[in-house]
């Protein structure tokens, strides 16, 4: 049975606090640090199951097992995204909970091949409206986000009040280098399309192979699909 809590504010001079004290501390310090300033209940963590996401998932299988993980399932993954979340799960003893959209947006999304003339609107539907229905019941969003990853990551801090909710990204200020250390020391499983050539992956329709973020969304200026903006 899911956990219930009360959602908090946080104030900006909590937040503020809160790089502070994080700033310092290792990955697995963070994480457990984490459950001392904010109970499990109030805790939302997603996961795409994409290129090197056990890396977060590693850290919370050692540290907060029980920790509700949330994947959305937008309907156009590719096949081998749901083989590796299944693997991890599986691997990791993690509690995963699917998220969709409502059958009938995402048909429309279908039918009308929205990705290829608004995948802005594509991504809205199949992606940031259903995390929008149960985000409201938490207080802090950790996410997997490195700052090299984009102009946009780069601008972030550890924590950060976005919109309703507080944003952890416990991984923020690791670096390529020490990220690919990590994995080859902890013997991390990449996802299966890495080894082709895909080093950020999302939706079957809009990733190709290509260095980091450069796969994704084809040809479009379109570098978010909107759930951290």
């Amino acid at each position: 049975m899911d956990l219930i809590a009360e959602k908090r504010e946080v104030s900006a001079e909590e937040v503020a606090l809160l790089n502070k004290k994080y700033k310092p501390l290792t990955l697995f310090q963070r994480i457990e640090e984490l459950y001392n300033d904010f109970s499990e209940a109030e805790v939302m963590l997603t996961s795409s199951f994409a290129a090197t996401s056990a890396f977060l998932l590693k850290l919370f299988s050692e540290t907060r097992n029980n920790q509700l993980v949330y994947f959305i399932d937008t309907g156009y993954h590719f096949e081998e995204t749901l083989e590796y979340q299944k693997k991890l799960s599986g691997l990791y003893g993690l509690k995963v909970k699917s998220i969709s959209a409502l059958k009938e947006e995402h048909d429309f999304t279908t039918n009308d091949k929205t990705w290829t003339k608004n995948p802005d609107f594509c991504c809205y539907i199949n992606k940031v409206k259903p995390l929008d229905l149960i985000k409201s019941k938490y207080t802090v969003w950790v996410s997997g986000l490195m700052e090299w990853q984009s102009d946009h990551r780069a601008s972030l801090d550890i924590f950060e009040n976005r919109g309703e909710i507080l944003k952890f990204y416990p991984l923020l200020d690791v670096s390529k280098e020490e990220r690919d250390e990590f994995i080859r020391e902890h013997n991390l499983p990449f996802h299966p399309l890495v080894e082709k050539g895909f080093h950020s992956i999302g939706c079957s329709h809009c990733t190709v192979a290509g260095e980091e973020r450069n796969g994704r969304w084809n040809n479009n200026p379109k570098t978010e699909c909107g759930l951290h903006l």
